[in-house]
């Protein structure tokens, strides 16, 4: 079976994307799905290319117990539109980013914070200005959740 491929896309990829790649690959793991679902993420700027994730970011990860070793901060390349049949968007200035990048709207392009309608937010804040990742990392859990059930309905996993 081809692997389903999900990729989380924020501004810088260092802070929400690669949160939400980790988090998601371990909810993956814990649900035996490894071999099935794979995630990556990038960021639409390209600011921080080649870097490690936000110590905050790496802060919240290790302190809920979730490896993110390997992680290298990349920008998104118009290849990932076919190389993914998920992409992820942190906030909708990320989905018209890709929308433009990707040549318009597709059903695998999408604000994740849409998977939970009564989520507090329409889109994942960005922690870099907010300074509050336990708060990122919590929404970003609900959302994960729904995006794995998402996976499991769509291809009766």
């Amino acid at each position: 079976m081809k692997k389903i491929k999900i990729l989380f896309v924020c501004l810088g990829n260092i802070c929400r994307s690669p949160m939400a790649e980790f988090m998601m690959r371990h909810k993956v793991e814990k649900a035996g799905l490894s071999d099935v679902i794979e995630t990556d993420s990038a960021g639409t700027s390209g600011w921080h290319d080649g870097s490690d994730m936000h110590c905050g970011t790496a802060d919240m990860l290790d302190l809920h117990k979730i490896g993110s070793a390997g992680f290298v901060s990349r920008k998104v390349k118009l290849a990932d539109r076919n190389n993914f049949d998920y992409i992820v968007a942190m906030d909708q200035q990320n989905l018209r980013d890709l929308q433009t990048l990707f040549g318009g709207k597709s059903d695998k392009l999408f604000v994740i914070a849409e998977l939970v309608p009564d989520l507090q937010y329409d889109h994942i804040p960005d922690p870099w200005y907010t300074r509050n990742f336990q708060e990122t990392y919590q929404l970003l859990d609900v959302c994960c959740d729904a995006l794995l059930e998402k996976i499991r309905r769509e291809h009766k996993l």
